[in-house]
């Protein structure tokens, strides 16, 4: 039998038998490690124990302390074992497929009953059976042919048409967990009992039409959650409590900052608490562009599909564009428009207006941009994910030698907004050429080159995401983390040879030729709309003073101190505070209790001792205890607290 070589992680060679399997080579190295192993990666791939390794390969062998590795695992077990209990309770429930997903997995089952939250019970105990029946997992490779007439004996039609819509005629992966078997590529772990039983739990049961298409039959999907202990399953789903809390929909109706409705999907009514928090923020963000060099224009909204064909968005992005059609007084046929999906190709005109030398670059043009793209129904969700929204868009025009020091730039602008917004923490992606793009490979190569040595300049704490690139460039994504420890992408910052070449950009260079300027597309924020949704979550409701849409509440303990009430709101107001009064005639505890669950930091009471003492009674959200301040004091110290932190 001939021999293959494998390169452990620390750089030895050993050599074995082809055909070798990975279980195998870990029982060669130690006993425990034999017992320990889940897993291993073969030249980069994750590999079941079971499968041999027929040529030389670089191979690590993983265990349950491997994170990455352990949970896919986990999970894509948990999806079979599910499925193989559902199908034990309920016989003639016919199954899909069941992929892993974050944090957990789904499995879809056609069932002419719906499943109900005591299923899920029911459910779970017959999982943990199957968990404490150690069954073996096992796997085999079968050709087309046979896989067939296995699920059509079986009565199995989805399985059927999965294989025969997979191209191609390799043979087929087949895994058995103790008697249930189905069509997976696998790998899997290596018995059912290496399922922590106490670290999982299903979560939900939603429609899902097979293989993602309306026209086909509705099934029901099954949502399970799944951790390497019970200590990470109940951390995430006390975290899944504190975000229901926070949910930016639920405290935007009880602080009556916006709503949506039908006849608008996707498009966000703005109500006055709501849109002060919009515009202390656009203010904000307008200084601090202001000072980095940044000039603000504005841009139209709807603009001919001409314009749109050069620039490459409509063939790359039509399906999500808002398409005008006008009838043009005198024309043939229908002008078609589109509204503007983002701000580049407008930026790039305004550019274009008059010969630019080198001496303008780098020239920063920054725009709130109005914009429109098309999300369907089903994944739109409140602020987060809608149809109208404004960018801090801007663009930068600058020449090759200059990427370097604007990524710099920028990347410290970031991070300034961010701790000022309340995110101590980001991460940064660059992600590089998708498949679908504009220009050539060449032009792709200087840009990724350029992007990366540019961050490099500034951290290597950065991870490559490849092909999640622009259509038209290499990017790199900042994701900061809130206070419950989920990432949210917000800022970009991308690199573009390929516009300015499609829309004619250029600059007269130090050797008096023209040249084509590098066209740097950047966001901090991103939506104005998604980061205030994340801003409600982050501080759940409680806004920083100086967003918080009403700052001071003023109210009355007696009807008799209603004068001054007014006189404090009249001095606050003046001091451009935020204030108003509360004069009704109810109890100073139950108006505490509703500017409370408003989120109101501030609270005055003013009773008849406040009155003769010119002074106000302070209560903060959140606390109990009280302070007494003289008023002029007071007003003195909330103003200060009022100013934005790039003012302060």
């Amino acid at each position: 039998m001939s021999q293959i070589s494998l390169t452990f992680p620390d750089g030895n060679k050993r050599d074995y038998a082809r055909g070798v399997t990975p279980a195998e080579v870990a029982q060669s190295i130690a006993t425990s490690l034999g017992k320990a192993a889940i897993s291993a990666s073969v030249d980069g791939r994750h590999w079941d124990l079971q499968w041999p390794i027929e040529a030389d390969a670089a191979i690590a062998i993983h265990t349950m302390k491997d994170d990455a590795q352990a949970l896919e695992l986990i999970r894509h077990d948990f999806a079979h074992v599910m499925a193989r209990a559902v199908q034990k309770l309920w016989p003639e429930v016919k199954v899909t497929i069941g992929p892993v997903v974050e944090n957990g997995w789904y499995y879809d089952f056609d069932r002419d009953e719906p499943f109900t939250p005591e299923d899920l019970g029911l459910i779970e105990k017959e999982m943990k059976a199957i968990i404490n029946e150690r069954d073996p997992v096992r796997t085999e490779v079968w050709d087309r042919a046979r896989a067939i007439d296995h699920y059509v004996r079986k009565n199995e039609p989805f399985k059927v048409e999965l294989i025969e819509a997979i191209p191609g005629d390799e043979p087929l992966r087949m895994y058995w967990h103790g008697h249930w078997q189905d069509l997976c590529r696998g790998p899997h772990l290596q018995h059912t009992g290496q399922l922590p039983a106490d670290a999982f739990k299903l979560m939900s049961v939603a429609g899902a039409y097979w293989r993602g298409d309306h026209r086909n039959k509705q099934l029901q999907r099954i949502y399970g959650v799944a951790f390497k202990n019970r200590d990470d399953l109940k951390a995430y789903l006390t975290m899944l409590e504190e975000a229901a809390k926070r949910d930016h929909r639920k405290l935007g109706r009880e602080m009556e900052l916006f709503h949506l409705q039908e006849e608008a999907p996707g498009m966000v009514f703005w109500h006055p608490n709501g849109w002060t928090i919009y515009r202390a923020l656009e203010d904000y963000m307008r200084r601090r562009l202001r000072k980095a060099g940044y000039k603000e224009i504005r841009t139209p909204q709807v603009v001919d599909r001409i314009l749109w064909e050069k620039s490459g968005h409509w063939e790359a992005y039509r399906e999500n564009m808002f398409i005008v059609e006008v009838d043009e007084e005198g024309a043939k046929e229908k002008r078609v428009n589109a509204l503007k999906p983002m701000n580049c190709p407008c930026h790039v005109q305004v550019y274009n207006q008059g010969l630019k030398s080198y001496r303008d670059l780098p020239l920063r043009l920054a725009e709130f941009g109005s914009c429109h793209r098309y999300e369907s129904s089903g994944s739109m969700h409140g602020l987060m994910r809608v149809r109208g929204f404004t960018q801090d868009d801007a663009h930068i025009f600058c020449t090759e030698d200059q990427i370097e020091a604007e990524c710099a730039n920028f990347i410290g602008l970031l991070s300034s907004i961010y701790r000022d917004l309340g995110f101590a923490k980001f991460d940064v992606k660059l992600s590089t050429r998708p498949e679908v793009r504009v220009g050539s490979d060449a032009v792709w190569d200087k840009a990724e080159a350029a992007l990366e040595n540019a961050v490099r300049k500034v951290t290597n704490d950065f991870e490559i995401d490849p092909g999640e690139g622009a259509f038209y460039g290499p990017k790199l994504d900042f994701k900061l983390t809130d206070a419950i420890g989920r990432e949210w992408q917000c800022g970009t910052f991308q690199a573009d040879f390929n516009l300015p070449v499609r829309l004619g950009a250029e600059y007269v260079g130090e050797d008096g030729a023209k040249h084509r300027p590098v066209m740097l597309h950047r966001a901090i924020l991103g939506s104005f709309e998604r980061f205030i949704g994340i801003l409600i979550e982050n501080y759940a409701g409680r806004m920083p003073f100086w967003l918080a849409p009403r700052q001071i509440v003023v109210a009355s303990i007696v009807s008799d101190a209603d004068d001054y009430v007014a006189e404090v709101v009249a001095r606050l107001t003046a001091a451009g505070l935020r204030a108003e009064a509360d004069t009704r005639n109810e109890k100073i505890n139950y108006k505490v209790r509703e500017h409370s669950v408003g989120k109101v930091p501030v609270i005055l009471a003013i009773g008849m001792k406040e009155v003769e003492e010119r002074s106000v009674s302070i209560r903060r959200l959140g606390e109990t205890r009280t302070e007494t301040r003289a008023l002029a004091d007071a007003v003195a110290a909330f103003a200060a607290e009022a100013a934005p932190p790039d003012l302060r």
